[in-house]
């Protein structure tokens, strides 16, 4: 599997793309999936922002089967999501329309992949440690890019953290320079127009079902050189 940004720069824009862009409006929004990544004697240490979590539990857990030692929290605003868990949480809380399902226990990895593949809109923020992975992602709900502290010049990728041997994984995150030795990326989503479907229709669905044209702006920083890429869009 792609991750979205990946699948941008590839010409394969799809659902999954188009679902991840939803929440952008019309405007530049920079500090974006942010990636960071070290090669180390044996695998890769690699660091994100928030918008990566979903795709780490996904691309990790498919490599697997059975229990997986799992803990975190599922973040949606679905309400009836609680009476599809068939496994034990460790309790929950709410705020503002928001439900957080705390996790800690063992889980079989493709319960996780089927609520993934009903619910992609949900928020899985699962940490685990199996054969060739250990992720360890924030206990919380994601939210938007904040500026960086003083003197720095932006937010940090360090919502998730991943170690892995997984070189597959790798070139899929850092498809332009997979061979490096400390690498950054920080992209910036430009969204020029929306096409509104017509009909009648409620103001959320028609959000959901309208197509963003715009282009990301990929910066990368590989090894101590600058980078700078770009892909028009439709999603």
């Amino acid at each position: 599997m792609k991750n979205v940004i990946n699948k941008i720069f590839s010409n394969e824009t799809d659902s999954e793309v188009h679902d991840d862009f939803v929440k952008f409006s019309r405007g530049r929004f920079e500090n974006r999936y942010l990636l960071e990544g070290k090669k180390q004697a044996d695998k890769w240490a690699v660091k994100s922002s928030a918008e990566f979590a979903n795709y780490f539990v996904r691309r990790c857990l498919e490599k697997i089967s059975g229990e997986v030692q799992m803990k975190g929290v599922i973040v949606t605003t679905n309400k009836k999501l609680r009476e599809e868990f068939d496994f034990e949480i460790a309790g929950e809380k709410g705020y503002m329309g928001i439900k957080q399902f705390l996790i800690d226990g063992l889980i079989r990895g493709e319960k996780i992949i089927s609520l993934m593949n009903k619910y992609p809109k949900v928020f899985f923020a699962l940490s685990f440690k199996i054969s060739d992975y250990e992720l360890k992602i924030k206990a919380k709900a994601p939210k938007s890019g904040k500026p960086g502290a003083k003197g720095e010049d932006g937010p940090k990728a360090d919502f998730c953290s991943l170690k892995t041997t997984d070189f597959s994984l790798v070139k899929d995150l850092f498809f332009d320079f997979p061979d490096f030795k400390e690498i950054s990326i920080n992209h910036t989503i430009e969204i020029n127009s929306i096409e509104v479907p017509s009909g009648n229709m409620a103001p959320e669905e028609m959000r959901e079902k309208s197509i963003r044209l715009g282009k990301v702006i990929r910066k990368i920083k590989v090894d101590g050189v600058e980078k700078r890429s770009e892909k028009e869009f439709r999603a």
